[in-house]
């Protein structure tokens, strides 16, 4: 098992939001908008608020580059209006997407927050792999993901649940965190205001003693690892679960991301 050490960032919202890059302005692809206003802390929890406008939130960790390693967040997200999504991802600090790559390694698209979905996108052409677990996430829970040269593996309360060993497919370089709730306008009729809730995250690099790494590990740490057999101890978590391969189906998705 992979001993990812101690964690090199950690936030536990208990104080302000410094290293964090709050968005101001549209949307995402445009629609409504993001302010700062739509995002508290209060008691040790990061609150996302989305009202019925469309106003809504997103931060990404600014100060948190860097190429491989593991991320971590505690989160719940109460059910929703159908237009709000919850998310966890890596976005390019390059910029440069899509050829800079995106990971939503935590987006929930199902508005009963009842299945949870992955979406790896790659290559110039914003091709996708993806996957979905079915998990009650109005309850917390703890999703990570771990990249590392050899592929990328998503867990939920320390056990597996997708993964890829597809090196053609991963970002080229530095990744940051961000945490967003996404306004995708739909259905018909007033808009229920939703939110997402996030307890901690955490952030690990690559030991110095896994190919790439560029920074120790310690000893303790992380919650979970990736060790051999990552494919057989993903088929003991409950769920409907898609290996990365890609899917000609979502195609045309657009970013996640800022």
């Amino acid at each position: 098992m992979l001993n990812w050490g101690e964690p090199n960032k950690v936030d536990e919202f208990d104080g302000e939001l410094t290293g964090w890059n709050m968005y101001d302005g549209e949307g995402h692809a445009g629609e409504g908008r993001r302010s700062p206003e739509a995002v508290s802390t209060k008691d040790g929890i990061l609150t996302i608020n989305g009202d019925a406008q469309g106003t809504t939130g997103g931060m990404a960790w600014s100060d948190g580059s860097q190429k491989y390693g593991r991320w971590e967040g505690r989160v719940r997200a109460p059910a929703s209006d159908p237009s709000y999504n919850a998310l966890l991802l890596l976005w390019p600090t390059a910029e440069n997407f899509p050829v800079g790559g995106e990971v939503d390694f935590m987006e929930m698209t199902d508005h009963t927050r009842q299945k949870t979905e992955l979406f790896l996108h790659y290559g110039e052409d914003n091709s996708q792999v993806q996957g979905v677990v079915d998990i009650d996430a109005t309850q917390w829970h703890n999703w990570a993901v771990e990249w590392r040269p050899d592929g990328i593996t998503a867990f939920v309360d320390g056990k597996p649940w997708w993964h890829t060993d597809d090196t053609s497919i991963l970002p080229p370089g530095p990744m940051h965190l961000t945490v967003q709730l996404d306004w995708f306008p739909e259905g018909e009729g007033p808009v229920k205001p939703s939110k997402m809730e996030v307890d901690w995250v955490r952030q690990y690099p690559l030991p110095e003693s896994q190919p790439g790494g560029a920074a120790g590990g310690g000893s303790g740490g992380g919650s979970g690892g990736n060790d051999e057999g990552v494919l057989d101890r993903i088929a003991g978590l409950p769920g409907r679960i898609t290996e990365g391969s890609p899917d000609a189906g979502s195609a045309t998705r657009g970013p996640s991301g800022p």
